[in-house]
């Protein structure tokens, strides 16, 4: 009975675990408003066509750091606050701001922030959990704001101090908030559809005031005052820059909302598209569901002929956000890499095969995952910092499982699971930054390259990562366990040093391959630009450790510790460059990875300086004396 027990105990976890997964797929039920179907809807934001549903997702992380709004974070979870979807909320804020303005979003932890916006005490009765803050409580101190934002605008970036830091940050969330709540209507408006029909039936007198004044005749004040000031309204939403919310008319693109009423004018009719906006605007401050449904259900119909594509793209990018396979992974990787250090210790092998089929449940999804997004994309896996690290991690993840099918010692699992499940956080942390499937940049803008290039040196990032995370096993393992014997400390040294042949290789190719792209693209082959120059390092260090090794200049602690520094090197070469601003391939780095950037290093350093303790000091090499 035991036996059978520990046979169908992995593969029942991992069914368990999938049904897990499966249950997150279920789509919400929709109260009364058909948010859901809103999110659903395309347009255009950050180059390329998103659903409502990502642009909410994308600017409730850059705002609040989060995909969800509790709109009471002041209560704890026994007291039931109430969570709302990322849609929800960019419905409101777009075309019911009364109440969205008093939804705490925002984001504030500098405690020189929170005393330059005169921001309230924690408290129910301040509607504040002391870290998050509606618009209508910053709103009265912006003042004071904009005068000190126009300072910290002039002190370098590198230079800033952390309360200049989040005057800067706060700055981008502001004005994010203020393209959303311009992009249906003009953020001030009290009846957007009576607004609109009354700038509708005035144009043609307003024209005729307009002319009239340029002409330098008589013309109706009235007429004239009126038709300014809403052509002044629209002026200042299409100067906010906000999302492009409407569909091509005819020939042209999809545009915003303040420049289509700005073509009224010029004898560009109203569409349907702008009508039936208003139309949801007005039934959503009138708390009208039925009202607002009919008008979405109108305006999806409008986009059936012409922008089909634009509609099961949006759909298809509605499924992989609550498919949500990179965090879902990264939640089984945890429990998958707790299994396996634990059949460490009682030298379970049920556990340790609980561990490799979870981690076969998490990599399928993983993959998934990096496939679905790829398709969304069109282009290979690598594009940004985001999206190498969730390469990464699934590169490193395909090693792991090579080691532990070959070793069958829980050390591969350990590595599969712990590299996936950081680089999955990594990737979580760039994901604040905004849209992670936004627009190429021109000079990266060539999927071959991107397909060789890239995916070759990520694929020698992953491989010294791995080489680098097997010597960290060992370390720990060495100095405070007596778990290291001589075999499974034989086979660690065997494993780091395969994938550190296996990281050189590829960390060259890809080098060699980027100098290529390089030539094309910028005439030269070789610039010492920062990246490139971090990419030349990772070479000469596996290279290193390999002579060292033939060389007999180090043995087994000796490689591990030059392993170990491989960590130090890569994430320079990943993260590093782009501290220094300068180059071409400064781009995507959040200031916030500088601080975890230092903490990791001194942690490598840490560990090198352990392995460099002598062998009496180590647990698995101490051994007592004999009486």
């Amino acid at each position: 009975m035991k036996k059978t027990f520990q046979k169908w105990l992995p593969p029942l976890l991992m069914v368990a675990m999938a049904l897990w997964f499966f249950g997150n797929l279920q789509v919400p039920k929709d109260r009364d408003f058909a948010f859901t179907e809103f999110g659903r809807l395309p347009l255009t934001a950050h180059g390329r066509i998103v659903p409502l549903d990502s642009l909410a997702r994308n600017s409730l992380l850059e705002i609040r750091e989060k995909q969800t709004l509790n709109t009471e974070p002041w209560k704890g979870w026994n007291e039931h606050p109430q969570i709302i979807p990322a849609t929800e909320w960019l419905a409101n804020v777009m075309m019911n701001p009364a109440v969205a303005d008093d939804w705490p979003v925002f984001r504030v932890d500098n405690p020189d922030l929170v005393s330059l916006l005169k921001l309230p005490d924690k408290g129910a009765a301040n509607k504040t959990d002391g870290k998050h803050y509606s618009w209508n409580q910053i709103q009265p101190s912006l003042d004071a704001f904009d005068k000190e934002n126009k300072r910290v605008q002039g002190v370098e970036a590198a230079s800033r101090t952390a309360y200049e830091n989040a005057i800067a940050k706060m700055q981008q969330r502001l004005m994010l908030y203020a393209q959303l709540k311009n992009a249906v209507q003009p953020a001030d408006a009290q009846d957007w559809p009576a607004e609109l029909a009354a700038y509708e039936k005035m144009t043609p007198d307003g024209v005729i005031a307009i002319k009239a004044q340029q002409a330098g005749q008589k013309y109706d004040q009235t007429n004239f005052n009126t038709f300014v000031a809403f052509i002044e309204r629209y002026q200042f939403m299409a100067n906010l820059e906000p999302p492009l919310i409407l569909p091509p008319n005819g020939t042209t693109e999809w545009r915003r909302m303040g420049d289509a009423l700005l073509e009224v004018p010029r004898g560009t009719p109203v569409d349907e598209a702008i009508h039936d906006y208003a139309k949801m605007a007005g039934a959503l401050a009138a708390n009208q569901p039925e009202e607002f449904n009919a008008a979405l259900k109108d305006y999806e119909s409008t986009l059936v002929p012409t922008q089909s594509k634009a509609l099961a793209k949006a759909r298809a990018e509605v499924f992989f956000n609550q498919m949500e396979p990179f965090y879902n992974a990264m939640v089984i990787y945890v429990l998958a890499g707790l299994l396996a250090v634990f059949s460490w210790f009682n030298l379970s092998e049920t556990l340790r095969r609980c561990s490799v089929w979870l981690i076969g449940l998490a990599f399928v999804i993983h993959t998934t995952g990096l496939i679905y997004r790829m398709v969304l994309e069109g282009r290979p896996p690598v594009t940004n910092l985001y999206s190498s690290a969730i390469f990464i991690g699934w590169g490193a993840v395909v090693l792991g499982m090579i080691l532990e099918k070959f070793y069958k010692n829980g050390i591969g699992a350990v590595v599969a699971s712990g590299i996936g499940f950081i680089t999955l956080i990594i990737a979580h942390h760039l994901a604040l930054e905004g849209d992670t499937m936004e627009m190429m940049r021109a000079v990266l803008d060539t999927n071959f390259w991107l397909a060789t290039h890239v995916v070759a040196v990520t694929t020698g990032y992953a491989s010294t990562f791995v080489a680098g995370f097997l010597a960290l096993i060992y370390i720990v393992r060495g100095v405070f366990t007596k778990t290291l014997d001589e075999a499974t400390g034989k086979a660690l040294a065997r494993m780091i040093y395969g994938i550190v042949c296996f990281a050189t290789l590829f960390s060259f190719v890809g080098t060699v391959l980027g100098g290529i792209w390089a030539d094309q693209s910028w005439g030269r082959f070789w610039g010492w630009d920062p990246k490139e120059n971090g990419a030349l390092i990772i070479v000469l260090w596996n290279a290193l450790i390999l002579h060292l090794r033939w060389g007999g200049i180090i043995r087994e602690r000796g490689l591990v510790n030059c392993a170990i520094f491989g960590n130090v090197v890569t994430a320079w070469s990943w993260f590093g460059v782009n501290m220094l601003g300068i180059g071409l391939h400064s781009y995507g780095f959040t200031d916030a990875a500088f601080k975890w950037l230092v903490l990791f290093v001194v942690s490598q350093l840490g560990f090198i300086a352990l392995g460099l303790l002598p062998a009496k000091w180590w647990k698995s090499f101490h051994r007592p004396a004999r009486a």
